[in-house]
């Protein structure tokens, strides 16, 4: 019989293993072969254009809105039943990130539009029916991850498996094509500047793919041509949001979820006024610096030099900062007694997994730097910055983590300050009677028989006003029983709830600090400001391909990674 069972039970879950892996075998073949067709186009293979490599992008977005379209019409259609959801995916902060993303990503779409129109005599057809297309995926995606993000499937398993799997591979192709586009201008911009930096014997070839006809409107022509570049790294945010919560709901299919539901707990600026105050300002600071190394980076060799060693010595102050606030906080979990949450939750996990994936990307390029700065012959002055700049990147990242995935991972305080404890305290001969269980009762989740300890609440004036209440009949209390140890235990109380209050504010200030800083130091690689391209030491010991290769594999990641951490900080914020 049990052996019976046994097969019954692997019976029953092997088809749904078997369409897992045959899902996802689909989804990673799908992308290769988008991979391969996006580097043909980009290094000019013979025979391939890129009407070949949209034509692809445009049949994979169909699909998806044909699939996307069938899931939510059949929801329409059983709108009555009840569904599990998963609490932990898809948060309303996610959702809102990834619609502003998605508002810009529009425009962008509407300014290709526009660039299709204005050079509608050599360009080919493909170009404009990609961004048309890619409007109306992204407006259909929106919605469906605002409505169906938390859906654990529990029918038609196996097709919604090749259907979610192709939206997160779809995805990820149209964000590395985006990746790809914005890397080839900003290489063509790093290439003009290298000879301004004093360093000619690296040859100049512009990868340039501008269409080979004029512009109707020569005005609109390069609105349209630059704004294009300066919202592609909201387009690039927008797709990997977007297939990382596709990858949750795909995870969660077919899923058995525990039905106790997690506590909400919403965004409050109460209390975190001085990481706020130091968040913003390295927030304001870091974008002037960014405009004045953007201004000032190629027009001559003193100006790119100073505008390199102002960006080090900022970036060098603001990790520093952060690894100080990382390690405080980490102490504070240290002297902490706190259980883990070690339940199964595929949010949670693929967050961890992101950001220490996604951190190897700008570990390797500081690596990278540290090599070329031991190995170089000769150094200019301003190089030596990028020493301790590239060793506190690989500190900050591996401390910030730590910090995070912990804090992700401990359970929730069982009572915070929004929960009010009324006690009433009627002293009569001598005796004291109470109404209601004290704080500590509470806390530990039952009401002990007792009496004798009081609540701290409301930041201590309870205890304040209870103590005076109490030092007023000592007589009385001294009568009684003994009154020594009642002050005593009251006051132990209200010393250790006073003393966790301030650890859980700290800890608050650093998230919202971190937070803050994480967006700040997103900014700079978003926007052109790439000290990487810009210094030229590493392109000389490593050559010029080798280390360009490099930095445009690494850098999405590392921007990436930032926006991933403040997301995650925020969560951070809201749970402690």
């Amino acid at each position: 019989m049990e052996k019976a069972g046994g097969w019954s039970s692997a019976g029953g879950s092997y088809p749904q293993k078997n369409a897992e892996i045959l899902s996802s075998q689909y989804g990673i073949n799908l992308f290769l072969a988008g991979l391969l067709l996006t580097f043909a186009w980009a290094v000019h293979a013979v025979g391939i254009s890129k009407s070949h490599l949209l034509s692809y992008l445009i049949t994979l977005m169909l699909v998806q809105l044909l699939w996307m379209l069938w899931y939510l019409c059949r929801s329409c259609t059983q709108r009555r039943l009840i569904r599990d959801k998963d609490t932990h995916a898809g948060a309303r902060w996610l959702k809102c990130g990834i619609t502003l993303f998605a508002v810009i990503t529009l425009i962008l779409d509407s300014f290709k539009i526009g660039y299709y129109i204005d050079f509608s005599n050599c360009l080919s057809p493909t170009e404009g029916i990609f961004p048309v297309t890619h409007a109306a995926h992204t407006i259909l995606q929106v919605y469906f991850l605002w409505c169906h993000a938390k859906d654990i499937i529990q029918s038609f398993k196996t097709l919604e498996r090749f259907g979610v799997i192709h939206s997160v591979f779809t995805n990820l192709l149209l964000w590395t094509n985006g990746v790809l586009t914005e890397s080839k201008h900003q290489l063509n911009e790093h290439k003009e500047r290298l000879i301004t930096l004093g360093f000619g014997n690296i040859t100049i070839v512009l990868d340039d793919h501008a269409p080979q006809c004029n512009c109707t409107t020569t005005t609109l022509c390069s609105i349209f041509s630059q704004g294009i570049y300066y919202l592609y790294p909201f387009n690039i945010e927008y797709h990997i949001l977007a297939s990382t919560m596709l990858y949750v709901l795909w995870k969660n299919i077919g899923r058995k979820v525990e039905h106790h539901q997690q506590h909400k707990t919403p965004f409050k600026f109460h209390g975190i006024t001085v990481g706020m105050i130091f968040g913003l300002t390295v927030l304001t600071s870091t974008i002037a610096i960014v405009v004045v190394y953007l201004i000032q980076i190629g027009r001559s060799k003193i100006k790119s030099e100073l505008a390199l060693t102002m960006f080090y010595l900022h970036a060098i102050f603001v990790l520093a900062l952060m690894c100080t606030a990382g390690v405080i906080a980490l102490l504070i979990y240290r002297l902490e007694d706190r259980s883990l949450d070690n339940s199964k939750n595929p949010a949670r996990k693929l967050d961890a997994e992101l950001l220490v994936g996604t951190a190897a990307g700008s570990w390797l390029l500081s690596w990278g730097s540290i090599l070329a700065i031991i190995c170089a012959q000769a150094h200019p002055k301003y190089t030596w910055y990028n020493l301790p700049y590239s060793i506190l990147v690989i500190i900050e990242k591996y401390i910030q983590n730590l910090f995070i995935i912990e804090s992700i991972h401990r359970e929730q305080e069982k009572v915070n300050d929004d929960v009010k404890t009324l006690r009433i305290v009627t002293v009569s001969r001598g005796s004291t009677l109470t109404l209601t269980p004290s704080y500590k009762e509470i806390y530990n989740g039952h009401a002990a028989q007792d009496t004798g300890e009081l609540p701290c609440l409301f930041h201590g004036s309870i205890c304040a006003r209870e103590r005076d209440e109490s030092s007023g009949d000592s007589e009385l209390t001294r009568q009684g029983n003994g009154s020594d140890m009642h002050f005593a235990s009251e006051f132990s109380l209200c010393s250790r709830s006073s003393v966790a209050d301030n650890k859980r504010r700290i800890l608050k200030n650093i998230a919202a600090f971190l937070f803050l800083c994480n967006l700040s130091l997103w900014i700079p690689p978003a926007f052109g400001c790439r000290p990487e391209y810009d210094n030229g030491l590493e392109e000389i010991v490593f050559g010029f391909e080798p280390w360009i290769i490099v930095v445009n594999l690494a850098m999405p990641f590392s921007i990436f990674y930032r926006m991933h951490s403040a997301a995650s900080l925020f969560e951070v914020n809201c749970k402690t």
